[in-house]
């Protein structure tokens, strides 16, 4: 029985080690509860389907073996060496019980815990463990050390199990020790529609399919053996769909802009990028109503501003293309109260309604400012969305691009998603924060988390968004050094000119935003920006090696962000660091967020390390103490590391003449994939793309270079080139050529 009803359990395959759990009431016809999030695809057949149980029953499926029990309705999900991975229990109540141990619960999407109300929010500890509280999992706008929160039911159990409930829209309780209890919505009377994602009401009323529908006693469970962390974010992606890969550009550095005075004055900002030579890819730019003067007219607003644009905007957007930055608009849905629920997809499927919430409809407002050049769209508020919605609201940012440019890869900004927007592009800041030291301490976590649960792509307004006397030089260059080693690289927030990277340079603040504007005691340093220079400089060097993380994060479903718990899911110390973490397998990235810090205490995993500064080795499994000055930002990459080093660039897209230097570092064996494509169109789709595998053997000392596509597919590109390799910790250089064919060196 589920809520009183007689009932059917199904336990089928929903990856190579996860299965999928469904209980639903007879009755409920459909093989799965409809919901936005999970693509179609096409799963096994259920290896189990029970409507009676009356003694215990076994099966294997996934690798994994599963007990069912009865009374109460228990499924106890083992490893093949009997190991337990999690035991649910079904309960009267409609409640889900599951196995919590002492270790570290991670994910549960974006963001933190509500606001402190007694005002003392900057003393208390950051949230990166999940354990301790109750969750309401209530999506809502929030400023302070956290940003939005983005729910998603997605738990990490770094001991080695994952939980995915899929359905119904509910609370997690991980505040009692030893079990975890999954809470469901009992009626749709429980929630407020427009403050939750179960809005059931708006779906139906226009017989659309419901995203979150309640139907009493319906659950639908994923359960992962995530021993293997590696696994399981794969599992993850195969689940909710693999992310597309973003135009080579958004990997650059991007610049936000608040009040404008016109259009010579984003011309000229440009240019002083360009002049003072700091690499620059997109430059995005807020609407009127946020600020007295912005892109368009008063939001929600198509329409070009006159008082900000005095030439034609397509001839601006043009000058601005030709100084080989992408130009990307702010937007907002088009009726905060009253805002069709987005449906349909585009093109349009057989039997859609083509009423204005259908998002080809919808989309055709923007098509006149694609003709006038714009690249990226910067979608705006939504954080009273349900889940439907916001899920469609990313598929029409990458739908609605691609039906007007076919060949050219979309990219969008939001500050609202769930799990599954990957497969839509799915790139997420996490809203309007404070400026201050705990915020920045706490957005490691929080990218941390979200990059386990939501998406591979995340990033934080660098410096902050509400300014205040605690944002200073010192905060916005550790915001920045920190965000060198984020998906996304982009300055915003108020009081705007504080955010340029030679902004602490000036003798003005510029248009005051802020109650409590930074102190202008605290300009004419002339330290900040050659500090911000050069990690724009080191961003750009690791363009390869980004490049290649984002197509891992397509292929396995490993983020760019990565927690450590990811490669060292036995380190027991490793896996409650929420405060440092791995950027791709190779970089240890540990950023200052302590005023005045001269020192920075890192914990580094088994295995030798070497500083990326010094090129001083230092042997893991312990914490050291690396002092810092203000412009260290503490980063080590791991023995066996092979990282593809560009030459510096202005853009992405500019043509250098010196040869990628392949940095190897002795003391194991390495290897690295680099994967390449021409970085605008889908193509790769297609597998139009070239990997080149690098392989070092630390006994013989030598470097073997080979052709490496999938099995099946040749390489787009095997021209002759070249390489520098340089060997640490010797610093040696040497080049070799490289024609497609296998090249080797020795050391």
């Amino acid at each position: 029985m589920t809520a009183g009803q007689p009932a059917e359990l199904k336990i089928r395959a929903a990856g190579s080690s996860s299965i999928r759990i469904t209980l639903k009431p007879q009755s409920f016809t459909p093989e799965f509860p409809i919901t936005p999030v999970l693509p179609d695809r096409d799963y096994p057949n259920p290896v189990l389907s029970l409507r009676e149980i009356d003694k215990t029953m076994k099966v294997d499926v996934a690798g994994l073996s599963v007990e069912v029990q009865p009374e109460p309705l228990r499924v106890v999900v083992r490893g093949k060496d009997g190991a337990l991975i999690q035991s649910l229990i079904f309960q009267d109540d409609g409640d889900v019980a599951f196995a919590l141990d002492e270790e570290p619960v991670l994910g549960l999407g974006e963001g933190g815990p509500p606001s402190a109300n007694n005002g003392d929010w900057r003393k208390a500890p950051v949230e990166f463990d999940r354990r301790g509280r109750l969750d309401k999992m209530q999506p809502h706008w929030q400023k302070e050390a956290y940003g939005s929160r983005n729910p998603v039911a997605l738990l990490a159990g770094t001991r080695g199990w994952g939980l995915y409930f899929a359905a119904p829209w509910g609370q997690i309780d991980l505040s009692q020790p030893g079990t975890g209890r999954f809470i469901p919505i009992k009626s749709v009377g429980q929630v407020e529609p427009r403050q939750t994602m179960a809005n059931q009401s708006r779906q139906l009323g226009k017989g659309l399919p419901p995203a979150d529908a309640f139907v009493p006693g319906l659950l639908d469970i994923f359960v992962f053996d995530a021993r293997e962390p590696a696994a399981f974010m794969k599992d993850v992606s195969t689940i909710s769909g693999p992310a597309v890969m973003p135009p080579k550009w958004a990997f650059g550095y991007m610049q936000s802009h608040r009040t404008l005075e016109d259009d010579a004055q984003m011309v000229r900002l440009v240019d002083t990028f360009r002049e003072k030579h700091i690499p620059l890819d997109a430059v995005l730019y807020l609407g009127t109503g946020f600020i007295p003067r912005g892109w368009n007219t008063l939001q929600p607003s198509f329409q070009f501003n006159p008082e900000v644009f005095k030439n034609d905007p397509a001839k601006v957007i043009g000058e601005l293309h030709k100084r080989n930055v992408m130009v990307g608009l702010h937007m907002v849905p088009p009726d905060r109260d009253r805002l069709p629920s987005l449906q349909g997809s585009i093109p349009p499927k057989k039997g859609e309604p083509m009423d204005d919430s259908h998002l080809e409809n919808y989309w055709r407002k923007h098509i006149a400012l694609v003709k006038a050049g714009v690249d990226a769209w910067w979608p705006d508020e939504g954080d009273w969305f349900d889940l439907y919605e916001r899920m469609k609201r990313h598929q029409l940012y990458y739908e609605g691009p691609i039906s007007t440019q076919p060949d050219r890869r979309p990219w969008s900004l939001h500050r609202n998603g769930y799990l599954g927007i990957a497969r839509w592009g799915g790139w997420m800041w996490s809203g309007d924060t404070d400026s201050s030291w705990k915020t920045l301490e706490a957005q490691i976590a929080v990218g941390i988390n979200h990059s386990l649960s939501v998406s591979p792509y995340w990033g934080s307004d660098i410096g902050g968004f509400f300014s205040n006397h605690e944002l200073t030089g010192e905060l916005y260059i550790r915001w920045f050094q920190f965000a060198t080693f984020c998906p996304l690289f982009r300055s915003h927030g108020r009081t705007w000119w504080t955010r340029l990277p030679w902004g602490w340079g000036l003798d003005k603040l510029g248009p005051i935003e802020d109650p409590v504007p930074p102190l202008v005691s605290e300009l004419n340093n002339p330290a900040i920006e050659p500090i911000a220079r050069r990690y724009a400089e080191l961003r750009y060097q690791l363009l390869s090696y980004n490049y290649t993380l984002a197509w891992q994060a397509r292929s396995t479903g490993m983020p760019l962000m990565r927690a450590l718990w990811l490669h060292y899911p036995r380190d027991l110390q490793a896996v409650g660091l929420g405060n440092e973490y791995l950027w791709g397998r190779d970089l240890l990235v540990a950023p200052v967020f302590e005023k005045a810090a001269d020192h920075r205490n890192v914990y580094l995993p088994a295995g030798i390390w070497y500083d990326w500064w010094t090129g001083r080795s230092e042997p893991g499994g312990r914490t050291i103490s690396r002092a810092v000055d203000l412009a260290t930002m503490p980063l080590f990459v791991r023995a066996g590391s092979i990282i593809p080093f560009d030459p510096i660039r202005q853009h992405t897209g500019e043509i250098v003449s010196e040869p990628i230097t392949l940095k190897v570092y002795r003391g194991a064996n390495g290897e690295f994939t680099m994967y390449e494509d021409d970085g605008r169109s889908l193509d790769y789709l297609k597998n139009v793309a070239t990997w080149t595998k690098f392989t070092w053997n630390d006994a013989t000392s030598r470097l073997t270079i080979t052709a490496a596509p999938p099995p099946g597919v040749k390489n787009a590109a095997n021209g002759a080139r070249e390489f520098k390799v340089q060997l640490f910790p010797e610093g040696t250089v040497k080049k070799i050529n490289y024609d497609g064919s296998l090249a080797e060196m020795t050391f």
